[in-house]
């Protein structure tokens, strides 16, 4: 298992009832295939750098999580699927 930082962002659209059913999706997708969670961090709503899909703002989340390989594939499937999220980034922790 590999530690990885795994950052999105979600359109700021999305109400707060539903925002907080996706972060909370998007953890059981990660732990129900044997990744550990060590923290989650809700940045909240930031300017972002440059437009994405018309949006000029975007609810930021940051995820810290040791996983197999076959957890965090299926989490890079299934993010790219919801279109709720506009962007995201996973990088292997090297601490």
């Amino acid at each position: 298992m590999r530690k990885y930082e795994i950052m999105y962002i979600i359109r700021p659209t999305v109400s707060e009832d539903n925002r907080k059913a996706l972060i909370e999706e998007l953890s059981n997708v990660l732990t129900s295939n044997g990744a550990e969670i060590r923290k989650v961090d809700e940045w909240g709503m930031r300017d972002l750098a440059y437009e994405i899909q018309k949006h000029r703002k975007g609810y930021y989340v940051v995820l810290d999580v040791t996983t197999p390989d076959e957890a965090r594939a299926e989490f890079d499937r299934i993010i790219r699927l919801k279109e709720d999220i506009i962007r995201y980034l996973t990088i292997k922790d090297v601490r």
